[in-house]
């Protein structure tokens, strides 16, 4: 397999950097992202649905705009027919039932978290990330700064999912305005 490097490999600062004190917001560049998009037709979209979470180690595939953690990974409801295999993989699906695409070089993964991480995605993101609206295992397709991205809150923060020709300018929209709530780049 090959080696999966971040677009943003060794292209950004670590440590803390704008407001002094305490880091309102803390950005990480993911590695080793393990991405696969799995596609059901109408027909077998139940059988397809209960693969994928087995392959994470669920009995049942989450709803739709949500997302569901397995021992093996975790599994994203995308799109009415599509699901995100995040950590692992299924080796094979018949063509009758569906269809995988490997995401895991296409895509970046950063994470979003801190105490005033809502706050700062809101800046971009045309999204209510309040608890209430957006609570953990919500998944939404969006835009950042005109860019299509995914975003998954999971119990440790906001995972983005950005297109990896995109990700640098996302990466550095992001950074610069989490400068004003002090940030911490791991």
């Amino acid at each position: 397999m090959a080696e999966r490097v971040s677009a943003l490999a060794g292209n950004y600062p670590r440590g803390h950097h704008g407001l002094d004190g305490q880091a309102g917001v803390i950005l990480c560049d993911i590695p080793n992202l393990v991405l696969q998009q799995v596609s059901a037709w109408p027909e077998t979209f139940a059988r397809v649905g209960t693969e994928a979470a087995q392959a994470v180690g669920l009995v049942l595939a989450p709803g739709p705009g949500r997302a569901s953690n397995g021992s093996a990974g975790a599994l994203l409801r995308v799109e009415p027919l599509k699901w995100w295999l995040y950590g692992t993989m299924l080796a094979d699906l018949k063509a009758q039932d569906g269809c995988l695409l490997d995401l895991s070089h296409a895509r970046t993964h950063v994470r979003v978290s801190g105490s005033d991480a809502a706050t700062c995605l809101n800046r971009h993101l045309p999204v209510d990330l309040r608890d209430g609206t957006c609570p953990v295992g919500s998944v939404v397709s969006t835009a950042l700064h005109h860019v299509a991205v995914a975003l998954w809150r999971s119990e440790h923060g906001f995972e983005l999912f950005l297109p990896r020709g995109f990700a640098m300018t996302c990466w550095e929209v992001l950074f610069e305005t989490a400068e004003q709530f002090g940030v911490e780049v791991v």
